[in-house]
């Protein structure tokens, strides 16, 4: 297993290049059409200023508030592609549950635009969850999302990631790293590859990172002595997929009760063919 390195120390190198693959992240951009151009040639794409003032300060102090009681309450969980020793890094999961605030994340009509232009209509979605990485937070595991999906993958992603930033995202304090163009390989980093090149979305908080399933990413090292870097990820997937939070177990009924169409869908109570009750929509 790869050593993560002490506090301030050098970043192991990455030596693993692909001719393929561009080592630039593309600039932020407002506008739709790029932004899928953007996700079709690198993988990704950055919106900035998405959230901003007193959305975006109450919305990060949402977040910190869950995972501070997580804390207390000894309800911290790791995840299967964190290193298990590495305890700088907290996940919260099922954030949709936490506030109110969040539901405005998940059912942002410009994340529900990207996921009807990339991943067609309706779609799912599998979690909403967030990942704290604190001072000598080491990396991740470099991945693509949909590494549950059999190889070989289909051509198009089969999943979207909207990853909010509710931090400023240097490179210093851990940003999500990306291999761009990584997606166009169709298929997981092998593990002869884990140090592939990666470059960090450098972006400033209310940015939101767009990117498409198959794309090779990690959270990158946090070299600071006093930074905490928090971002809130939607996950997106096609409606054949099983979701990643059982929401029909987890999600709180006032969230159901007063859903949008969008949101009922999103969550699968407006089913079609797949998740039905009694052959019929749940919602």
């Amino acid at each position: 297993m790869r050593k993560v390195p002490a506090l301030h120390a050098e970043v192991l190198p990455e030596t693993v290049v692909h001719a393929e693959l561009a080592p630039v992240i593309p600039p932020p951009t407002r506008d739709l059409a790029q932004g899928l151009a953007n996700i079709a040639e690198y993988g990704l794409t950055i919106v900035p200023d998405v959230l901003t003032g007193d959305t975006l300060k109450e919305t990060r102090d949402a977040l910190y508030r869950a995972a501070a009681s997580d804390r207390a309450r000894g309800r911290e969980q790791k995840f299967g592609l964190d290193y298990a020793h590495d305890d700088s890094n907290q996940r919260v999961w099922n954030v949709l549950n936490r506030d109110p605030l969040f539901e405005d994340l998940a059912f942002h009509p410009l994340a529900v635009a990207y996921v009807k232009a990339l991943l067609g209509w309706p779609a799912l979605l599998g979690n909403l969850s967030a990942n704290i990485t604190g001072p000598g937070g080491g990396e991740m595991i470099l991945h693509a999302d949909q590494i549950f999906v059999p190889e070989p993958w289909a051509a198009e992603p089969q999943g979207l990631n909207v990853a909010w930033c509710l931090d400023d995202f240097t490179e210093a304090n851990g940003a999500t790293r990306f291999a761009p163009g990584s997606h166009r390989l169709n298929r997981a980093p092998t593990a002869a590859e884990a140090d592939t090149a990666t470059v960090p979305i450098e972006a400033p908080a209310g940015s939101i990172a767009i990117f498409e399933s198959r794309v090779w990413h990690k959270t990158g090292f946090n070299r600071t002595t006093d930074q905490h870097r928090a971002g809130v990820f939607a996950w997106y997937t096609r409606p054949i997929y099983r979701t990643q939070e059982n929401w029909f177990l987890s999600l709180r009924p006032e969230i159901r009760q007063f859903a949008s169409e969008d949101a009922l869908i999103l969550l699968g109570y407006r089913a079609e063919g797949l998740g039905l009750v009694n052959g019929a929509s749940p919602a």
